[in-house]
């Protein structure tokens, strides 16, 4: 068996290409321009390569970007300070707090300031509160695991009953997907450090998630035959050959897991693209909820 290769660059392309296109539409209508502002306290290198990288996704779609700096000192009132300025500010529909924060800092209490309508990365605790519910929607879910859901629903004619294992139950991506699989009517097993036998359950997933953050943990003979793999992992790996003197890789073993899979995300490739993509959905979404 050869996998599909589900492409995330393609699929975050139209995306973008698509709110860009609204982006415009709103302008031509004489409607507010969509704006995002990021919060990055501290001078972590990889943040800000992250920081970065959204400032321009918004720049390309033509959405309005303010990026607000502080020092890794700054005390926690002046952060949450800074949030409710911005839940005032007209100029900002979307509001991205960096994680993470330095330590002395309280996320989740700078997460409960900011303004629910403009949690775009889908954190705060009533979003997080509204997706584990049944019932009441979140205004956004974070944007990872949001793309991946919409990387499943492209490669699946549907989600219902399909058993779901995630590996990996962190905030950021292992429990939203986890309950946005429930949300599908999936049947979900969430795997852990502690759990027993991990290769053995799963085996058992139609949908495999890989979440972990250790390379290449997941082996060809954990999947499934005909699964689908959505590798959620980026780990860096040695390698003399390569000029950077080093090769991305995921969770999963993805030569052993082609040769297995019926389709798989490759790193990179995959789902990283789609996490920028479905910030700038979320920041037009936001924009279309305001009244300007």
């Amino acid at each position: 068996m050869s996998a599909l290769i589900i492409d995330g660059k393609v699929v975050s392309m139209r995306i973008r290409e698509e709110v860009a296109e609204q982006v415009t539409a709103r302008k031509t209508a004489g409607k507010s321009i969509p704006g995002l502002a990021t919060v990055l306290v501290g001078d972590d290198p990889a943040s800000h390569t992250y920081v970065n990288s959204k400032h321009r996704a918004c720049e390309a779609a033509g959405i309005q970007s303010f990026g607000f700096t502080l020092p890794a000192d700054t005390p926690q009132k002046k952060l949450e300070g800074l949030i409710r300025e911005l839940n005032q500010d007209e100029r900002v529909h979307g509001i991205l707090m960096q994680s993470p924060l330095p330590e002395g800092l309280d996320e989740q209490q700078a997460l409960s300031v900011l303004s629910i309508e403009k949690d775009v990365d889908g954190f705060h605790p009533v979003n997080i509160g509204r997706l584990a519910q049944k019932g009441p929607e979140p205004l956004f879910v974070s944007c990872t695991p949001a793309g991946i859901m919409v990387l499943l629903n492209e490669t699946l004619p549907s989600l219902a009953g399909k058993q779901a294992v995630v590996l990996g139950r962190s905030n950021i991506v292992g429990m939203p997907v986890a309950l946005l699989l429930v949300r599908a009517n999936a049947t979900v097993t969430i795997c852990h450090s502690r759990t027993r036998d991990l290769p053995a359950i799963a085996r058992q997933a139609d949908i495999l998630v890989a979440a972990i953050g250790q390379a290449e943990i997941v082996r060809g003979d954990w999947i499934k035959p005909g699964a689908t793999v959505i590798d959620v992992g980026i780990n860096h790996v040695d390698d003399s050959s390569r000029k950077k003197g080093y090769r991305l890789v995921g969770d999963v073993a993805f030569e052993e897991a082609c040769h297995v899979a019926g389709a798989i995300t490759p790193v990179p490739g995959g789902v990283g693209p789609m996490t920028i993509a479905m910030l700038l959905r979320n920041t037009l979404k936001a924009a279309e909820m305001s009244t300007k």
